[in-house]
């Protein structure tokens, strides 16, 4: 927009002889000498005043502020710099009272794989002096996971002591209840962590982890059932299918390495780790009351004996790939090795993934003689009973509670 305010202009008089009079040239004057020579004069003009002009004292005051100016910005910018100084200084100092070595320990890890960990990243010189120290304090077992910031130089016993308090939890947590079978397994870590439950199956097979977990040797029809071990995890960031279950499988290798499978009512059986994992899955799905564990065992072992059906359901559920509803007639007549309802003994494999407490119910029951027990409390808790007529009895206490 153009600005209409007129500019000054400098005013002049009114005679029409605008030039001013210290403007004019002065007249030409003769000189004569006593001889009567004569000598013209040089014409003189007057200079010329130039418009504007700045004087120096308001120049030099001019140059001063100028200076004061950019002295000032100097200053600020300065003041500026040393305070981002200063703050990554306070950052750096405070990372390295934190520590500055970080390192992650996953779910599970050994104190073998710990101390890899720990040398990879050289928080510790020597793995064999590491593991010396944490066998000869017996804190071997007690190593726990998570995310660590460790000082440089650190000693072992101060390396331990960190690793025993535990560190900040890492990745996602991923909640394996008891008693899920591989295929629902599946479709939580699908929920929980994105990877694909087809993935999981695919690669749920005990053909390729028996050769790191000599416990799934003869694994019956090559499958995982039973060793998924149930438990909360934090699962680190990017993990797949594969990594996944190696976490679940070491866990069910860290929980059962105290465990020996050749010793109470296993021994007594013969049975193998692979017919102990059954049994105890079928504890597990059969009463979730830790204290009627041992006595659903009890009753197991008992039909084993008298060469009964063990008649569980819940191997009739896993025939049928899981079904919810009711079971009916027809599906107690199956063709399935897992319906034993009609054959006899254990079944081929594992039902679902058990808890500790119901594998060491399947190593140590309750004696009792009883052969049946009937759920008869919204609780959960069963009524056991010696007698089929004391059976058929609780059952009508089963109709009471549940009206059907």
């Amino acid at each position: 927009m153009a600005n209409n305010t007129p500019g000054k202009r400098f005013k002049t008089n009114d005679s029409s002889d605008t030039t001013s009079s210290f403007m004019r040239p002065k007249r030409s004057t003769t000189l004569r000498r006593e001889d009567g020579a004569q000598k013209a004069s040089r014409v003189s003009y007057p200079k010329t005043r130039a418009k504007n002009k700045v004087s120096v004292p308001t120049l030099i005051i001019s140059i001063v502020l100028v200076l004061i100016v950019f002295a000032g910005a100097i200053y600020f910018a300065s003041q500026q710099l040393n305070k981002v100084i200063d703050s990554s200084a306070e950052q750096s100092l405070a990372e390295n009272q934190k520590g500055g070595l970080s390192v992650e320990i996953p779910d599970g890890a050994g104190s073998a794989q710990i101390a890899d960990i720990l040398q990879s990243a050289g928080v510790i010189s020597s793995k064999e002096d590491f593991l010396k120290a944490v066998s000869a304090s017996g804190d071997d077992k007690l190593l726990k996971p998570g995310a660590y910031s460790f000082i440089a130089g650190s000693s072992l016993e101060d390396v331990i002591e960190e690793l025993k308090k535990g560190g900040a939890e890492l990745g996602s947590k991923l909640t394996i209840p008891e008693g899920l079978r591989v295929d629902q397994t599946a479709q939580t870590v699908e929920k929980t962590l994105g990877i694909s439950a087809d993935d999981f199956i695919n690669q749920a097979k005990a053909s390729n982890y028996v050769a790191d977990y000599p416990f799934l040797e003869g694994a019956y029809n090559d499958s995982l059932e039973g060793f998924l071990f149930p438990k909360t995890y934090t699962i680190a960031p990017g993990a797949d299918a594969d990594s996944v279950i190696r976490t679940l499988l070491d866990q069910f290798k860290k929980e059962t390495d105290g465990i020996d499978f050749k010793s109470g009512a296993a021994a007594e059986h013969n049975l193998s780790l692979h017919q102990v994992i059954t049994l105890a899955s079928l504890i597990e799905r059969e009463t979730k009351v830790d204290a009627e564990r041992p006595q659903v065992s009890q009753v197991i072992y008992n039909r084993l004996n008298q060469k009964m059906p063990l008649q569980v359901d819940a191997a009739i559920v896993y025939a049928l790939g899981g079904k919810t509803d009711a079971l009916t007639k027809k599906d107690l007549e199956v063709d399935s090795p897992y319906n034993i309802y009609k054959n006899q003994g254990l079944p081929p494999g594992p039902i679902a993934s058990p808890s500790l407490a119901s594998i060491k119910a399947a190593l140590n029951p309750e004696e009792s003689n009883n052969l049946y027990y009937v759920l008869t409390s919204k609780e959960g808790t069963h009524t056991f009973t010696e007698s089929y007529e004391d059976f058929l009895q609780a059952k009508q206490e089963y109709k009471k509670v549940f009206g059907r």
